[in-house]
C-alpha cells in the first residue's frame, strides 16, 4: 500500500489514526505554500492521550496495516512505533507465523461484529519472548458508517487478572463480607456501606450515607473520628483497635465493642497521594470481649478470696478476720460495705419470720477510703425502717439487690439517706450471713454513681464472701471474743 493510500485510510478512521504514524517519519509532505492543517492541534492532543494510556493500543486499517502503536504497547513488546506502524499485519514480528492467520483473523473480525470482542493469545516481544495478553477489539467506522479499520487495546493477562481480582475483592467486601466495611470520605461521613455494616449500625445501607457518625452512635464517636482523622493525615495504624460504642436503634441504645481496622484510600491517578477517604473495617466482638472481661474479673476475685483467707488465718480475733475478708472483697467490687449482726446473736428460720433488729458490727469509712472498723460495742440497733433491704434479706434468707433507678441528683441522695446509707449510694446488694443453719446478720455492699448496678455474677461473689464472714462471726460468738448484742 503506497503512502497516499495509507494517508487516506488514516483519515477514514475519524481521527483515531494520528501522530504515532507521523512521529515515525511517514508524515504528509507539505509544500512551501501549503497552510498548516487546522486539525494538527487536535491530532497532537489525541496522540498525547493515546501515548498516556495505561493500556497498550494498536490500530489497523481495513487492509490490516498497522496505523497506530502507543507507548504502552512499546513497553510490553519492545517494538517502537517507528518499527510497528506501516507493517502489514503482525506475522513474523509480533506474532509467530504459524499463529498469525488465526490471530489476525480474530482481530479483524471485529470490523464486522457488533460491540467489543475479547480474546487472549500470545504475542512476541522484540527480544524473542512470548507474552500472553488479553485484547479488546472493536471496529472503527468511517464517515459513511462502513468499517474502516479496527482498534485493539491489550494488556498482559496477569495485570488484567490482578485488576479483575481487585475489582472482585472490592465487590465481595461490599456485598458478602462477614464484617462491616464502610468507606468514609474526607469529611468523615460514610460514602459506601456494605450490608453487614448496615446491620451493625442498626439501619439501612442508603440511610447511612452522608450522615455524621454522631447521628448513628451516641458513645464512641469522638474516638472513631479521632482514628479516622489520624488515618487521613498519617496513614493506617499498625494494629486493629477495639472501640466501645453505643449504637442508636429504634429499640434504644445498644452498647457494643467493635474491633476496627483502618486503611487510607489514595487516588492511583495522582502523582502524589491524594486522600480520598478511609476504608473502615470492623467486627462485633462484644461477646468475646465480655467473656474476656468476665474471666479476668473471676480470676481477680478468686485471687482476692485466696489472699483474704491467708490473711484471715493469721488473725487471732475471729471478728478481725471478718473485717479482713470484708476489706479484700471491697477492692474493685464496691465503694462501701457494712456488717450488721442480728440482735441476740443468731436467728433460726422460724424466728426470722417475725420482727428483726440489727446492730452494726463493722463498716468501711464513708468519708475517705480506709480499712473496715469494728463497732464500738454499744449494741444500739440500727434504725432501719420497715421494708429495708437488709431486713428483707434476713426474712428471705437470701440476697436482695436494689438501686435508685432513674432518680438523679437530690432524689437519689434522699433515696440513700432514707436507708441510712452514704449519700452517694445508688446501687446496693444485701447478702445474708448464714452459719450452722442460722442467720447471723447481713452483709451489705454499696456502689456510687460511677459504677454499674450489681449483677447476678456479683451476687454469687458476695454470697461467697458472706459465707466466709459468717463463719468468722460464728466463731467469734462461740469463743466470746465478740460481744453478743442482746438489745434492750
Amino acid at each position: 500500500m503506497n503512502e497516499p493510500t495509507r494517508r487516506n485510510c488514516g483519515r477514514s478512521l475519524q481521527g483515531v489514526q494520528v501522530s504515532a504514524s507521523r512521529r515515525s517519519g511517514t508524515t504528509d509532505e507539505l509544500g512551501p505554500d501549503d497552510p498548516e492543517p487546522p486539525e494538527r492541534d487536535g491530532a497532537d492532543l489525541l496522540a498525547a492521550l493515546l501515548d498516556g494510556m495505561d493500556a497498550a493500543l494498536c490500530a489497523f486499517d481495513a487492509d490490516g496495516v498497522v496505523t497506530h502503536w502507543n507507548r504502552e504497547a512499546e513497553r510490553i513488546l519492545g517494538w517502537t512505533a517507528a518499527e510497528a506502524v506501516g507493517r502489514q499485519g503482525l506475522a513474523g514480528w509480533a506474532v509467530r507465523s504459524a499463529d498469525a492467520e488465526e490471530v489476525e483473523g480474530r482481530l479483524l473480525s471485529a470490523m464486522h461484529a457488533p460491540g467489543r470482542q475479547v480474546h487472549e493469545f500470545a504475542l512476541l516481544t522484540k527480544g524473542g519472548g512470548r507474552v500472553l495478553v488479553r485484547t479488546q477489539s472493536a471496529a472503527v467506522r468511517g464517515p459513511d458508517g462502513k468499517p474502516a479499520g479496527v482498534y485493539c487495546a491489550f494488556s498482559e493477562v496477569h495485570a488484567q487478572i490482578d485488576l479483575e481480582r481487585s475489582i472482585a475483592l472490592s465487590e465481595s467486601l461490599l456485598e458478602d463480607a462477614g464484617w462491616g466495611v464502610v468507606l468514609v470520605d474526607a469529611d468523615l461521613r460514610p460514602a459506601v456501606v456494605n450490608a453487614h455494616a448496615a446491620r451493625l449500625l442498626g439501619t439501612g445501607r442508603t440511610a447511612v450515607l452522608g450522615r455524621p457518625l454522631g447521628d448513628l452512635l451516641s458513645q464512641g464517636v469522638e474516638e472513631l473520628e479521632n482514628a479516622l482523622t489520624h488515618v487521613l493525615a498519617d496513614g493506617a495504624p499498625p494494629a486493629p483497635a477495639e472501640v466501645w460504642v453505643a449504637v442508636r436503634t429504634p429499640e434504644g441504645e445498644r452498647r457494643r465493642c467493635w474491633r476496627c481496622g483502618f486503611l487510607r484510600l489514595a487516588s492511583p491517578l495522582a502523582e502524589e497521594p491524594v486522600p480520598l477517604g478511609v476504608g473502615w473495617m470492623f467486627q462485633d466482638v462484644t461477646e468475646s470481649k465480655q467473656a474476656e472481661q468476665e474471666a479476668a474479673v473471676l480470676r481477680f476475685r478468686t485471687n482476692q478470696l485466696h489472699r483474704a483467707a491467708r490473711a484471715a488465718a493469721e488473725c487471732e480475733d475471729p471478728a478481725e478476720a471478718a473485717t479482713v475478708h470484708l476489706d479484700f472483697a471491697l477492692a474493685g467490687f464496691a465503694d462501701h460495705a457494712m456488717i450488721d449482726r442480728v440482735v441476740g446473736g443468731a436467728l433460726s428460720d422460724a424466728d426470722a419470720a417475725g420482727p428483726v433488729r440489727l446492730v452494726r458490727a463493722a463498716a468501711t469509712p464513708s468519708g475517705s477510703p480506709g480499712p473496715s472498723l469494728l463497732d464500738d460495742g454499744s449494741g444500739l440497733p440500727v434504725r432501719y425502717g420497715g421494708g429495708h433491704p437488709a431486713l428483707q434479706c434476713v426474712q428471705r434468707a437470701g440476697s436482695v439487690r436494689t438501686g435508685a433507678g432513674s432518680a438523679s441528683g437530690e432524689e437519689a441522695r434522699e433515696w440513700a439517706r432514707s436507708r441510712l446509707w452514704p449519700a452517694d449510694t445508688v446501687h446496693a446488694l444485701c447478702t445474708v450471713l448464714r452459719s450452722r443453719g442460722r442467720t447471723l446478720g447481713v452483709l451489705t455492699f454499696l456502689r456510687g454513681s460511677g459504677r454499674s448496678g450489681f449483677e447476678r455474677s456479683d451476687t454469687v461473689y458476695a454470697e461467697d464472701v458472706a459465707a466466709r464472714i459468717a463463719a468468722a462471726l460464728d466463731l467469734a460468738g462461740a469463743s466470746g471474743t465478740a460481744a453478743r448484742p442482746d438489745g434492750p
